[in-house]
């Protein structure tokens, strides 16, 4: 959601700051500012702040002939919670004095009352955020000490936070944590504060997590870390494995399409060293697969869908009872959760504010908990008996593609570890998916080698101004992927249906001018899903068909067929989907649209 980014040091704070928050750009936001340090000759020192609504690039020309010469710095890229997107509205917040800055993620939920009781004493608020209420609280507690202030401002807030205060007399950034993320850059006579680990890698790779409740003092010569209640804590540092340039577009256009391109090596390694032999499969979870008699997996957007097919593949191979829930409605419905319940949380950041709530309200009712995550160190991740991690790597793009085939993955082998353990998969079985799994980095190459067909259909049907997407079993959740992806970064509408539900309303929609697109690969329920095929036909619907190369009898029905490789069906899903992110991903190109910061969208959602 939000950026954040600080730096103390002995650099030039603001070519830092406006760095970090270029590498958090793919989190989505509508404005951003940055606050630096300033002493002028013989003046006492001051913040001063640059602010602006648009994109980093507003803001860097408002900077242009700033004289911010400051070794202190925050930044911010805002996605705004309250108050509309404009320059009074971005952060950082500034006191009345010129003295102190602020900037927050998250929501301060009791911010009314507070405001209406600050301005009562006198404190004069000039945006509509909920955020300049920290501003004024901190303020009000100062008597020397920034991080005592902070802490007794913090008492009284109830809601989420990742906060970073400055103030121009103190060498130091505040920072603090509860929801929202926060990690602190480890560097030689400086050191950084983000939201998010992109945004340091140029500088460092040892970082700190923080985790709820913690507060950190960050100057240039060292962290301190405690408690809101000033207590001394030690956290673990952490050694990132990944640098700078993993999250560089490495001659690719967008982000996205280097991410759909680098698919097969996410297989590969989510799948490597998990493999054993011909049939097995070792996850080194601590979970005791006969204590559970159902799972529920919760989770929001791509990661439901991912959540969709592991149902498909754990009901099938481990024959255990799966639930799929959307992650904010799960935890508002006193849902039916205990001891013997498993609850799979999925998330690509793992700050999934609705997923993280979720699994505290399962948590809270006895379940026990997996995580499927691809950032390690991530507030989920601290809150789980088990994780499987993904090893996607740094996803850019906002709309999700390789983290996505990484939950698949993941979700397989789950379930073939659940299915060979509990005695409902046998060898041949295994042997089967197991073999299949093995050849999924080659077929989505070979995939990837039928881009021009795909962006050929993009360019005749880029101009609809709707899609209906169905399949059938395994792959109805790829249908729903497949629609999303169209929905989040073309803006055209798309809606997706199990093709069976065609007959009970949807068919209605079909006419000459809508694309209709039908995973048809071939299965346990192809014929019915030709069946399908014909029933649009018949109502001259213009049909586009994922089908095995070859196929005449889906050919026979489809004005287009896009050739999919053949794999064993509860594999398919892993490479049919990499079809339909080119065909998202091409029709948007093609209508010139921002295909890495789709509008209104975030890439990890930390607020409700």
């Amino acid at each position: 959601m939000c950026g954040i980014v600080g730096y103390v040091g002995h650099r030039r704070a603001v070519g830092v700051v406006i760095d970090g928050l270029e590498r958090l750009e793919y989190r989505g936001y509508d404005s951003a500012g940055i606050a630096v340090g300033h002493v002028a000759d013989g003046a006492p020192a001051r913040i001063e702040i640059v602010k602006r609504a648009g994109k980093l690039e507003v803001l860097k020309i408002a900077l242009e002939g700033r004289m911010l010469e400051g070794t202190i710095g925050l930044g911010h890229t805002r996605w705004a919670t309250h108050g509309e997107p404009s320059d009074i509205n971005a952060h950082p917040h500034l006191s009345e004095d010129g003295q102190l800055a602020v900037i927050h993620n998250g929501i301060i939920e009791n911010y009314g009352e507070l405001k209406e009781r600050l301005s009562a004493a006198g404190h004069v608020f000039l945006s509509e955020t909920d955020t300049e209420v920290m501003v004024h609280l901190i303020e009000e507690h100062y008597r020397g000490d920034l991080a005592a202030a902070v802490r007794e401002a913090l008492a009284q807030v109830t809601g989420s936070y990742a906060l970073a205060v400055a103030r121009a007399d103190h060498e130091v950034i505040v920072v603090a944590r509860a929801t929202s993320p926060m990690v602190i850059g480890l560097g030689e006579g400086e050191n950084f504060v983000a939201s998010d680990v992109p945004a340091l890698l140029a500088y460092t790779r040892r970082v700190i997590f923080l985790h709820d409740g913690d507060m950190a003092l960050v100057g240039s010569d060292g962290v301190t870390l405690t408690d809101l209640h000033g207590a001394p804590l030690a956290r673990d540092i952490s050694e990132i494995d990944w640098d700078a340039e993993s999250a560089e577009k490495d001659g690719y256009p967008h982000y996205m399409l280097k991410e759909i391109f680098e698919q097969p090596a996410v297989v590969y390694n989510t799948l490597g060293g998990r493999l054993v032999g011909e049939t097995d499969v070792n996850l080194d979870l601590a979970l005791d697969p006969h204590s559970i008699d159902r799972a529920i997996v919760t989770a929001a957007g791509t990661a439901f869908y991912a959540g969709l097919v592991g149902e498909y593949l754990i009901e099938k191979l481990a024959r255990l009872p799966v639930e799929v829930e959307i992650a904010s409605e799960f935890r508002y419905r006193d849902p039916v959760v205990d001891e013997r319940t498993l609850c799979i949380v999925v998330s690509q950041s793992g700050e999934t504010i609705d997923s993280l709530e979720a699994l505290r309200e399962a948590r809270g009712r006895g379940a026990r908990s997996l995580a499927i995550l691809n950032v390690k160190g991530s507030s989920i991740s601290r809150e789980v008996d088990d994780i499987l991690y993904l090893q996607a790597g740094p996803e850019i793009g906002v709309a999700s593609s390789k983290a996505y085939l990484g939950m698949l993955v993941a979700f397989e082998l789950l379930a073939l570890w659940l299915g060979r353990a509990r005695g409902t998969l046998g060898d041949d079985g295994a042997r089967e998916i197991v073999r299949a799994l093995r050849s999924v980095p080659r077929l989505i190459e070979d995939t990837l080698t039928h881009r021009p067909c795909i962006a050929e259909v993009a360019e005749t049907f880029k101009d609809k101004d709707h899609y209906l997407f169905l399949g059938r079993g395994i792959n109805f959740p790829t249908a729903l992927e497949g629609a999303l992806k169209l929905k989040e970064i073309s803006y055209i509408h798309a809606e997706a249906y199990a093709a069976g539900e065609m007959k009970h309303g949807p068919i209605a929609l079909i006419d000459d001018d809508m694309p209709v697109v039908a995973v048809a690969t071939q299965g346990e329920l192809y014929l019915k899903t030709l069946s399908n095929l014909r029933e649009v036909r018949a109502r001259n619907g213009i049909l586009i068909a994922l089908a095995h190369p070859g196929d005449d009898m889906v050919g026979a029905h489809a004005d287009v067929v896009i050739p999919v490789p053949e794999t064993h069906e509860l594999v398919s899903p892993l490479v049919n989907v990499v079809a339909l992110q080119l065909l998202a991903y091409e029709t948007a190109n093609r209508l010139g649209l921002d295909v890495d910061r789709p509008r209104n969208l975030a890439k990890s959602v930390t607020v409700e």
